[in-house]
């Protein structure tokens, strides 16, 4: 890597999100991190729509890496200063870092586009496919003053769902499942059958990471689903090129604006709560 502009006294934001080849694009940018670093940049922000490797925040199991830490720990020893990150799948992900960490989130975005794309959200459920994400939709149907209902699921073995339990009440509402990624799809697919076999009217995904790694394309097509609206923390192009269902809430405004303010030395706590105009 080459930097091609001089870089010495200035704020530089390095702006590389974790999907298509995760490694490759990882270890980019940590290079580019310490080759602006050690061309003299007076701060260094690393901004990551989507953070690599934010599953594994926790040992699962026995002789498991905990490697959301050690993404955290090599962004640091590269020279990062401050790192931009949305909707991280673990909030706490943040105290791997003893770099300030600012953790946006896509859910004023999401509001904004439940008010505008579905005419009936006043007689919605927001429904989260697992027990985890309970804080995000209930936070969510607060703010939309609106009931929300939960799914318990229990794996098996990882990335396979054995059996659910509807935690709530959907019958003849539009049910909107909120989550912060889809990978392969199977808990959001299986999440919308459940749905309407509970007698949900319409069923929509709302996911700020769309991973949809695998078989995910064609479970979505073969799914129930009215949309599955995902942000662009992740390129989406070619997937809604194979799938009509798949809508895109742009962030690139939230970024932006966290990226100005920063720069400014202002607050970013204003993003939590509002969509930047």
């Amino acid at each position: 890597v080459e930097i091609g502009e001089s870089v010495r006294g200035e704020d530089v934001y390095i702006v590389q999100s974790g999907c298509g080849e995760i490694n490759d694009n990882l270890m980019e940018l940590l290079i580019m991190i310490n080759a602006c670093k050690i061309a003299s940049a007076s701060r260094v922000t690393a901004v990551i729509p989507c953070f690599p490797y934010a599953r594994q925040d926790k040992k699962d199991k026995s002789r498991a890496p905990i490697s959301a830490k050690l993404v955290a720990n090599m962004l640091s020893v590269a020279g990062a200063d401050h790192i931009i990150t949305m909707d991280l799948h673990a909030s706490q992900i943040q105290g791997f870092f003893d770099i300030p960490v600012d953790n946006l989130y896509a859910e004023p975005a999401v509001l904004k586009w439940i008010k505008e794309n579905i005419a009936e959200w006043k007689n919605c459920t927001i429904v989260s496919p697992d027990a985890g994400g309970a804080k995000r939709v209930t936070s969510i149907a607060d703010r939309l003053n609106v009931d929300f209902a939960l799914i318990h699921k229990e794996r098996k073995k990882a990335n396979e769902v054995d059996r659910m339990v509807l935690v709530g009440d959907v019958k003849d509402r539009v049910a909107i499942l909120v989550d912060d990624m889809a990978d392969t799809c199977g808990t959001i697919c299986h999440a919308a059958d459940k749905l309407v076999s509970a007698g949900a009217t319409k069923v929509y995904a709302i996911l700020t990471h769309g991973i949809f790694s695998g078989p995910a394309i064609s479970r979505i097509n073969n799914a129930c689903f009215e949309a599955v609206v995902v942000t662009n923390t992740i390129p989406q192009e070619d997937k809604m090129k194979h799938c009509p269902k798949i809508q895109v809430i742009d962030i690139s405004m939230i970024l932006a604006e966290a990226i100005r303010r920063t720069h400014n030395g202002e607050s970013v706590s204003y993003l939590f709560s509002h969509v930047p105009l």
